[in-house]
């Protein structure tokens, strides 16, 4: 099963449904109008509306980004040993910084998008205008309810500009946050059928033109953070009243200097989750509409 925001064909607003399947049939989750209304809800509650069974087929859906309204979406670093390495290696004064925050307590939060933001599977990222160094950053997320239980997985595209971070470490919203440095898709799968959130194999695959340029593979089994405690860390002096999805850090990260193009299609795959596919456009203006907001 698959939690879904959907819209169809009629034009009408975006809506919440369920689908047994990624793609297939979707099917109207009655009660709620959008996913922060859901995440309102207590676990058990959500797990009692998806399993009551769903409302009528929605017919011509089409699905969009699993975020919505005042949802967020934040994202934690450091978290893998291949993601501290990348880190060390591209940083030209603080590399120390990173070693330091992989053993420490605390680890790295930083906001990165707003729902508003967030493309979904078969949408567009960017690579940063002022950037000559960028990335992809393949991500479990959680996706969590307005009482920081873990509702569900999604996939996350953690974009990421690696020569603006590496400059300085105070530079990371920028590197991170900006149009077209998101997408998220392209459902929820929920949280009580998967069994094992920490054995779930994660797969990047970057095409350009007729071929792979870059692939890699890698499993959750090697996060060196626990999952309940990102989320208590989020949630310790934070609210979020319709939910959040938090990106979990990546494991897979393509070595120096190998830097994402235009028209690159990225695509992510997580075992048990989905898979989210992105084409890669030049800088703000190639991200079409949203620019003009």
């Amino acid at each position: 099963m698959h939690i879904v925001r959907y819209t169809t064909g009629d034009g009408g607003p975006a809506r919440v449904g369920l689908a047994e399947r990624i793609p297939g049939e979707v099917r109207e989750l009655g009660g709620v109008a959008t996913l922060g209304e859901l995440l309102r809800l207590r676990l058990p509650e959500i797990r009692e509306r998806c399993e009551s069974g769903p409302g009528p087929a929605a017919g011509d859906a089409r699905l969009l980004p699993p975020v919505d309204g005042r949802m967020e979406v934040w994202a934690a670093g450091v978290t893998y040993r291949r993601s501290r390495e990348a880190r060390v290696a591209e940083s030209e004064r603080a590399a120390s910084v990173y070693e330091l925050v992989y053993d420490a307590d605390r680890p790295e939060l930083f906001f990165k998008s707003a729902a508003w933001r967030v493309t979904g599977d078969g949408g567009r990222v960017s690579v940063r205008a002022d950037s000559p160094v960028n990335v992809p950053e393949p991500e479990l997320a959680l996706v969590l309810n307005r009482h920081g239980e873990i509702v569900g997985y999604t996939v996350c595209n953690d974009m990421s500009s690696r020569s603006i971070e590496g400059e300085n470490p105070l530079y990371l919203p920028q590197a991170k946050i900006y149009l077209g440095g998101c997408a998220v898709g392209p459902a929820i799968r929920p949280a009580w059928e998967v069994p094992d959130p920490y054995a779930l194999e994660i797969t990047l695959a970057i095409r350009r033109g007729d071929g792979v340029v870059w692939d890699g593979r890698s499993s959750t089994s090697e996060l060196h953070r626990k999952l309940d405690e990102l989320a208590g860390y989020l949630f310790r002096e934070d609210v979020f009243p319709d939910g959040a999805v938090l990106a979990t850090g990546t494991s897979l990260v393509p070595e120096l200097p190998f830097t994402l193009l235009p028209d690159d299609e990225i695509t992510i795959a997580i075992g048990e989750v989905g898979s989210l596919t992105s084409t890669v456009v030049h800088g703000k203006a190639g991200m079409g509409p949203l620019a003009d907001l």
